[in-house]
């Protein structure tokens, strides 16, 4: 039976989203979460799942930094980017971070379905209407060496970033992680080999270059 994770701080999305993966696959085991500290939570006690339908802009995703998250602590689990944005820049950009999937919050149900069975079926989906711009939008080189940078680092590697970018001082990460400060200091050593780097400044920087404009934001601006 799939297992799948369904993450946007919508309930109301969340529910169409869980009628369409009840739709598509009949018997399948669903779990929901509403923030990425919740889907990261949530991966780390079942590793039975399959595949995640993430929200490009739940809170703490900050966009494409919980798919690097994902893809880097969990690379075995699937990643169906959501999201209101529609720009063939950043489903190229999501696509090269790893998404199996992009789907715009604008999909129908048969979408959704349509979306659901292909990347399960281990293939790459995109909505008809953006395949054509999205194979005309060019990888950034920049976008696919830091996929591959980022995809060097351990589980705990990647934590230890993520909280870096939040300016937390290595006691502070200590105490969050709960583990002793040496360890943090090892494991800092390691990213700035692997991201090639030399301070903690360029490596908070690395993940803020996932971040993304929120269009629902714009919109309520």
């Amino acid at each position: 039976m799939p297992s799948l994770l369904i993450a946007d701080d919508h309930p109301l999305f969340r529910a169409a989203l869980r009628q369409a993966a009840c739709d598509a696959l009949g018997d399948v085991e669903l779990f929901e979460a509403g923030n990425l500290d919740a889907v990261l939570a949530t991966l780390d006690t079942q590793p039975q799942i399959d595949l995640v339908l993430l929200d490009l802009h739940m809170p703490g995703n900050h966009g494409l930094a919980g798919l690097a998250a994902v893809r880097a602590q969990y690379p075995g689990v699937a990643v169906i980017v959501v999201s209101a944005n529609d720009d063939p820049r950043v489903v190229r950009r999501a696509l090269d971070h790893g998404a199996a999937g992009y789907l715009p919050k604008s999909s129908g149900l048969d979408e959704l379905r349509d979306a659901i069975r292909t990347v399960l079926a281990c293939q790459t989906w995109l909505p008809a209407a953006l395949r054509a711009t999205v194979s005309r939008a060019q990888s950034s080189p920049g976008d696919a060496a830091l996929a591959s940078r980022l995809a060097r680092l351990s589980p705990q590697q990647f934590r230890v970033l993520t909280l870096v970018a939040e300016g937390l001082l290595n006691k502070q990460i200590a105490d969050r992680l709960d583990v002793q400060e040496r360890t943090v200091k090892a494991h800092l050593s390691a990213i700035f080999e692997r991201l090639e780097v030399r301070n903690r400044t360029q490596a908070g920087v690395i993940l803020r270059e996932l971040e993304l404009t929120d269009p629902a934001r714009q919109m309520e601006g």
